[in-house]
């Protein structure tokens, strides 16, 4: 097994202020506007732009939620391993709001359908963007893009992207693993 490094802590840190300026420059206020980090993954790239947002641009208080998709995708009943489910935490009425699902990676986009029927159960949005850390673009199995980018990644289906984060993992990177 190998890994390519495709991004540095430096270069995650340097796409993270970029991807928060992008949202700024579309939402200015976040008044009407909610980041909902889909779990598990997007959960540590959500709260790392909350806090960029509020912290280094004096974004004011923005409503920020977990959503868990495991029972809303349509593989879940496909493996012989019991699925663990993560915890939906969103304390608040999406009905008529921006809501901005953030993920760590896009791939086939089904985990994105996922979150599509979920968010359902807390209203109507008004809007619906989505905010990935990573696009592998030539993988998609539905006809589902980003609004916002960090990086565009070319791999192929042997290869697996992995984002860590210093939460988590100890440390900010990407990496490309094939095995």
């Amino acid at each position: 097994m190998s890994h390519k490094v495709l991004l540095t802590a430096k270069e995650v840190t340097i796409i993270l202020h970029r991807l928060a300026c992008q949202l700024i420059e579309k939402h200015l206020d976040f008044s009407d506007t909610i980041l909902v980090g889909i779990q598990p993954r997007g959960v540590f790239l959500a709260e790392r732009l909350k806090e960029i947002l509020e912290n280094e641009y004096q974004t004011p208080e923005i409503q920020l939620g977990y959503l868990d998709i495991t029972f809303f995708r349509d593989d879940f009943r496909r493996t012989d391993k019991p699925l663990e489910a993560n915890k939906t935490k969103i304390n608040f009425i999406v009905e008529n709001k921006k809501v901005i699902f953030i993920d760590d990676v896009l791939f086939t986009g089904r985990s994105i359908r996922s979150a599509l029927t979920a968010i359902q159960s807390f209203g109507r949005p008004s809007e619906i963007e989505l905010l990935v850390l990573i696009d592998r673009r030539f993988s998609r199995n539905l006809p589902i893009q980003p609004d916002y980018r960090g990086r565009q990644v070319d791999a192929i289906n042997n290869e697996k992207v992995k984002v860590s984060w210093k939460e988590n993992e100890g440390e900010d990177g990407v990496y490309l693993i094939t095995s």
